[in-house]
């Protein structure tokens, strides 16, 4: 069991996790507006095609990051720092932007499930602010000379996974309240926003004074 982290990088992990699964984007505006447009079932079904997305997320930045280890550690420590500065970055735009939510449109044709399941694996896949954030996100947990790093990373993925899932439904079970209590309380997305910044400055600030030492 050597690809299992330290607690203390696993909770972190789980802390961080939980902060973006329940921040608001486009996964959660999708999933709800489903739910209100289709019904729960149909939004679970959304749920289940961004859980898959983020399979195939994981596969690529395990096996990506690996390959790069091989190739060049010092390769991989400049994208661990390329990685902080991306987190710094998210973390001056939610508090320069907030977060955005809005289920104006939502769509009123039925979905089959292969549909939404489908509509909420390429909204996961195809987005490139997903895309970016895996390839620097994953990397901060693992170390240039962890011989273990695939099964690490492949661990991290599915437990993000395992995380996300349970917040991504509770999103879908409540959504009519949900949708016009965020819409109408716009302190609390300010404060999550801010949450998410504190957070993630935190990591790209950690990752960059290890490397400095």
């Amino acid at each position: 069991m050597d690809f299992l982290p330290s607690f203390a990088t696993l909770l972190a992990f789980a802390a961080a996790t939980l902060l973006l699964a329940a921040t608001p984007g486009p996964d959660m505006t999708l999933s709800i507006s489903r739910a209100l447009a289709q019904g729960k079932k149909a939004a679970l079904f959304v749920v289940l095609g961004t859980s898959l997305g983020i399979v195939v997320h994981t596969m690529l930045v395990a096996f990506g990051v690996s390959a790069l280890i091989t190739a060049s550690p010092t390769a991989f420590l400049i994208l661990k720092t390329g990685g902080a500065a991306y987190l710094l970055w998210l973390a001056v735009q939610a508090i320069r932007y907030g977060s955005k939510f809005s289920v104006n449109n939502v769509e009123a044709v039925k979905g089959t499930p292969l549909a939404n399941i489908s509509s909420g694996f390429w909204v996961n896949l195809l987005n490139p602010k997903v895309i970016i954030f895996f390839m620097t996100f994953l990397p901060q947990f693992v170390s240039a000379g962890d011989p273990t790093v695939t099964q690490k990373l492949l661990f991290l993925g599915f437990c993000f996974i395992l995380i996300g899932m349970p917040v991504n439904a509770a999103v879908v079970f409540a959504a009519d309240w949900l949708a016009s209590w965020l819409q109408n309380n716009k302190k609390v997305l300010r404060g999550m926003d801010f949450t998410f910044a504190g957070v993630f400055s935190v990591f790209a600030a950690k990752i960059l004074l290890t490397q400095a030492r």
